[in-house]
């Protein structure tokens, strides 16, 4: 990076109009209830989010697309 992360990364997302998600208790919840297609939980998390905020994910991770959020393949 061509400064330092804590730095550059907020700069880079106010730049481009990205703001952060924070994780509430409704999006903990929902992951714990979500079928197991992803074992990963950091994964499971982004799932539930998307599902709770109606948001779109973008991800080359194929098992997304088991659970019914809209997802745009990237990446891989």
């Amino acid at each position: 990076m061509p400064d330092e992360p804590a730095r550059y990364i907020p700069n880079r997302l106010g730049t481009q109009g990205i703001r952060g998600l924070p994780i509430s208790q409704t999006h903990a919840l929902k992951a714990n209830d979500l079928d197991l297609h992803h074992n990963d939980p950091f994964d499971r998390l982004i799932i539930a989010q998307a599902l709770v905020e109606n948001l779109t994910v973008l991800t080359p991770d194929q098992l997304f697309g088991k659970y019914p959020i809209e997802v745009v393949w990237c990446g891989k």
